[in-house]
């Protein structure tokens, strides 16, 4: 089951809206096959781990072991349990349950009406952990939140309200590496103005995140990089629904959490990196709306004025250092 964990983390970040999925073959001790998902509309990991079997005929006396419940649904590719099913494996190992309603144990039961000796929850804390996006979505309702940002050893996030500079080249690189695993990042329209960011990922191989933009009047000019074509943009707004090129304006009567959040959830937005200004992170913290936190620090660095990092109360589940830079890590139980 580690091996089917390492093999999901190949695709981090480039499944969604599906989850990673690891899965290997074996046949009298041996791997024979293994597999992964790679990106949705792609097999899934099963039906890779099986066609990478030079001979099928041993797969009816091979144990096959996965990650995750096999789907039991039509979406873009047949239901990998059928699949199973059809092959009749000796016995099939998973690692958790899908918590999709659409297949929430009814893999398994496919399986067990099949004859197929099923065992389950195989190294299942790691398999949740894998997912832990997929699983926030599908039962909490919602995207899982990662917070970020950086401050001075002083507790300001910038330097009379400009940016400045307080994360160094180590940092840079993981803050990109972040980006690229969350399916979304989100800043508001003062950070917009004020950094103009493109939000994309440069510094690691990766896919962009979807952007999205909290801008009640819509005060952040379309000439800004926040709008180029390099990746998709939300505009939640208070003046109109439109959509032009990689650009959709979503019309909501106020910029509450709780509107955004769902209409994010009705977009199928799984996870959503926050890395805007001290006000937005403020109101998720206040909320309770965050699930990971990474704040970076500069200790020998001392602003003296701007915008005030937000209070965060809570201890840190680890801290590394980065050159200059401590980061804390953080985990909302």
């Amino acid at each position: 089951m580690r091996r089917c964990i390492q093999l999901a983390r190949l695709a981090e970040g480039s499944t969604y809206p599906n989850p990673m999925v690891g899965s290997i073959i074996v046949y009298k001790g041996k791997i024979i096959g293994e597999g992964y998902h790679e990106r949705a509309g792609k097999p899934h990991a099963e039906i890779n781990a099986i066609n990478s079997v030079e001979d099928k005929s041993v797969l009816e006396e091979s144990e096959i072991f996965v990650s995750l419940e096999p789907c039991a649904h039509f979406g873009r590719t047949p239901p990998c349990a059928l699949r199973l099913a059809e092959i009749k494996f000796k016995r099939v190992i998973i690692g958790c349950t899908d918590p999709n309603e659409k297949v929430a144990g009814k893999g398994i039961e496919i399986l067990r009406a099949a004859g197929i000796s099923v065992t389950q929850g195989i190294l299942e804390e790691e398999c949740r952990e894998l997912n832990r996006r997929f699983f926030t979505y599908h039962q909490k309702r919602r995207p899982y939140i990662v917070l970020k940002w950086a401050q001075s050893s002083d507790g300001f996030i910038d330097q009379n309200h400009q940016p400045y500079q307080i994360g160094n080249a180590f940092t840079k690189q993981m803050v990109h590496r972040m980006r690229a695993e969350e399916q979304a990042i989100l800043v508001g329209k003062n950070t917009a103005i004020n950094d103009n960011p493109s939000l994309t990922v440069r510094e690691v191989a990766g896919r962009n995140p979807v952007r999205i933009l909290l801008d009640t009047k819509l005060a952040v000019a379309e000439n800004f990089k926040v709008f180029n074509d390099e990746a998709p943009t939300l505009v939640f707004n208070s003046v109109k629904n439109d959509e032009r090129g990689s650009v959709r304006f979503i019309k909501t009567e106020s910029l509450n959490l709780d509107e955004i959040i769902e209409e994010l959830y009705n977009n199928e937005i799984q996870s959503v990196m926050v890395e805007g200004g001290g006000q937005i992170l403020g109101d998720f913290i206040r909320r309770n709306l965050w699930d990971e936190a990474v704040n970076i620090k500069r200790p020998d660095l001392q602003l003296h004025s701007g915008t005030p990092a937000p209070d965060f109360p809570f201890s840190p589940l680890k801290t590394e250092i980065f050159g200059n830079n401590t980061v804390e890590f953080y985990r909302n139980k």
